[in-house]
C-alpha cells in the first residue's frame, strides 16, 4: 500500500486549463471596469474644476466690470453645485456599473471553485473506492462470509 493516488490526467489538465483561461478574463475585465470607473471620475472632476474657474473669471468680470459681486457669487455657486452634482451622478453611476460586474465575477469565481470542489471530491470517492477494492481482494482469501461483506459495503 502506498500513499500514491491515480487521477484521470487529461481530465485534470482539461479543468486547470479552464481555470487558467475563466479566472484571467474575469479579472481583466474588472480591471478595465476600474480603470474607466477612474477615467470618469478624473473626467468628472476636470470638469469640476473647470467648471470653477469658469465661475472664478466670470466673478473677477462681474466685480471688476459692473461691480456685481452678489450676482457673481450666486452665479459661481450655481455652476459649482450642477459641477458638483453631475460628477456625483457620473461616480454613483460608475460605481453601480462597477459593482454589477464584481457580482458576476463572484458568481463565476464560486462556479469555478464549486467545480473544483466536486472535481476533488469524486477523486477523493475514487480513491476511496480503489482503496476499498484493494482491501477487499486481501480479505477475500478469508472465507466466502468475508466475500458477502465484501460485496455488501458501500463504495
Amino acid at each position: 500500500m502506498t500513499n500514491s493516488v491515480v487521477i484521470d490526467q487529461a481530465g485534470a489538465l482539461d479543468l486547470i486549463d479552464q481555470l487558467r483561461v475563466a479566472v484571467p478574463d474575469e479579472v481583466r475585465q474588472a480591471k478595465r471596469i476600474n480603470q474607466e470607473r477612474d477615467r470618469i471620475l478624473e473626467r468628472a472632476q476636470e470638469e469640476a474644476d473647470q467648471a470653477m474657474a469658469r465661475s472664478q473669471e466670470q466673478a473677477a468680470f462681474l466685480i471688476g466690470e459692473r461691480g456685481l459681486t452678489v450676482e457673481a457669487q450666486r452665479r459661481s455657486a450655481e455652476i459649482v453645485a450642477a459641477a458638483e452634482m453631475q460628477g456625483g451622478e457620473i461616480r454613483r453611476g460608475a460605481d453601480e456599473y462597477a459593482a454589477s460586474v464584481l457580482i458576476k465575477l463572484e458568481g463565476e469565481c464560486v462556479k469555478a471553485l464549486q467545480s473544483i470542489k466536486r472535481g476533488l471530491a469524486m477523486l477523493d470517492a475514487r480513491r476511496t473506492s480503489a482503496a476499498g477494492d484493494v482491501a477487499a481482494e486481501d480479505d477475500g482469501a478469508h472465507g466466502p462470509a468475508d466475500e458477502d461483506a465484501a460485496l455488501r459495503a458501500p463504495r
